[in-house]
């Protein structure tokens, strides 16, 4: 009987996990297959190939790279490039088609150079750059550049081609949030781990209930379909976008390390034992999981940051019902019927659902801050950091459009503008202060 349970608790806490993971990577490769003219049959292809990445992913990192539960989703900054070469692909490459091609090297020579980096050592050489001040100051500007994209989802922005607000969506998505809030902190103790799940389910059929979800576009007879490679075609290697991909692999390998540097900060809070940090082993098997990507024509996956509020919110900190989570990911990538099913969950009740999580990424932030030592230093570094990185976010992505694409993948990315600008600061700043020791 106590077997039973105890299996039963794992399943539950793994449908918690599968439940993060959808909610929160469904929305990338939907707005990906738009931007590139996808018909809903591709599109449901895509999200399948992106889906089964990130489930081998997850599986290859916490058996063999930082061995932590910490889920991969779909990297915003390849999600950018395909953004960016959207509207220049068609100009440098000749059509959508080929520049999904050319997409697709570029994430293949991502992985790589992922291996090289991690077998050389440059990983741990980048992984005692992050600070407290720079992991906060990390976590604070991605809360930030999330908080646009959450607030459209919940107020419907965008939701079935709509550009206004649709006031019905966004007190859906409001009643969503403060019930998943609510329960998380005062439900029935044996219930509140899979406040989550409960929430994604309630939000998913009060839109079916009032007609607000779309009927799938997609039919299809199969019940079992495996994902095929090179879906775009054969990659098309490009001096631009091999450029493009170098500078992609060293702004992942800092998403890469502040992500397991947060997951440990919040385990070791929950007293879970953590074993000494595998920066090298993480580095290499990104490198595989990028492969992966690239083989299967998906978005490249990273480790996401959002695992931490998922485990502050949850309490699920053991690496058994990630595993499982992930298992599960796997295998419903190969059923398209399921997979048409997750396709049609609707973006607000995503984005309401694990609202809190995301928001509560600034948590380990704010306590990082309490405990620095020299205050009024750190305290100018986050001041001038996050003043820069957030001031990037409102530059409209227009005003790029003359650069080259490497540097508007900095220079219009806030996220990494402002880290980028914290580690230059505190560094000039440290070694300023050496050399005054030294004088004296």
């Amino acid at each position: 009987m106590r077997i039973g349970m105890r299996n039963l608790k794992v399943l539950l806490r793994s449908l918690q996990w599968l439940a993060f993971i959808v909610a929160s990577s469904i929305v990338a490769p939907i707005a990906i297959a738009a931007l590139y003219g996808m018909d809903p049959n591709e599109t449901a292809r895509f999200v399948q190939r992106t889906f089964l990445v990130l489930g081998l992913s997850g599986m290859v990192q916490v058996y063999f790279g930082h061995r932590l539960p910490i889920n991969e989703g779909p990297a915003g900054l390849w999600w950018g490039v395909f953004i960016i070469y959207a509207g220049l692909g068609p100009t440098l490459y000749g059509s959508g088609e080929e520049t999904l091609r050319a997409i697709e090297a570029g994430i293949l020579v991502s992985g790589f150079l992922f291996m090289i980096l991690s077998v050389s050592g440059i990983i741990d050489r980048l992984s005692k750059l992050f600070t407290p001040v720079v992991t906060g100051t990390y976590l604070i500007l991605l809360s930030l550049q999330l908080s646009g994209s959450f607030l459209n989802g919940i107020l419907g922005v965008g939701y079935r081609g709509e550009e206004s607000v649709n006031l019905k969506i966004f007190v859906i998505c409001l009643f969503i949030i403060l019930f998943t809030f609510i329960f998380a902190e005062k439900g029935p103790r044996a219930f509140r781990q899979y406040s989550v799940l409960i929430s994604l389910a309630l939000g998913w059929g009060v839109f079916a209930i009032l007609g607000l979800t779309e009927p799938s576009k997609v039919k299809t007879n199969k019940w079992l379909e495996v994902p095929e490679l090179f879906s775009f075609g054969q990659p098309l290697f490009d001096s631009g976008m091999i450029a493009t991909s170098v500078l992609v692999t060293l702004l992942l390998l800092t998403n890469l390390i502040a992500s397991i540097k947060v997951v440990e900060q919040v385990l070791l809070s929950q007293n879970r034992p953590v074993e000494k940090t595998r920066f090298r082993p993480a580095g290499f098997m990104a490198g595989i999981n990028q492969i992966f990507a690239g083989l299967f024509s998906a978005v490249a996956p990273v480790p996401i940051s959002g695992a931490a509020g998922f485990i502050a919110t949850t309490k699920i900190n053991t690496r058994l019902p990630f595993i499982v989570g992930s298992a599960i990911l796997v295998a419903i990538s190969f059923l398209p019927k399921v997979m048409n099913f997750l396709s049609g969950l609707p973006a607000p009740v995503g984005y309401a659902t694990v609202f809190i999580i995301f928001a509560n990424l600034m948590l380990p932030a704010l306590t990082a801050f309490e405990q620095l030592e020299n205050r009024s230093t750190s305290r100018m570094i986050i001041v001038l950091s996050l003043f820069v990185g957030v001031g990037s976010m409102f530059v409209p992505s227009e005003a790029f459009k003359d650069m080259p694409p490497v540097l508007t993948s900095i220079l219009n990315n806030g996220l990494i503008l402002g880290t980028v600008v914290a580690i230059v600061i505190e560094q000039f700043v440290s070694r300023l202060g050496s050399k005054n020791t030294e004088r004296a």
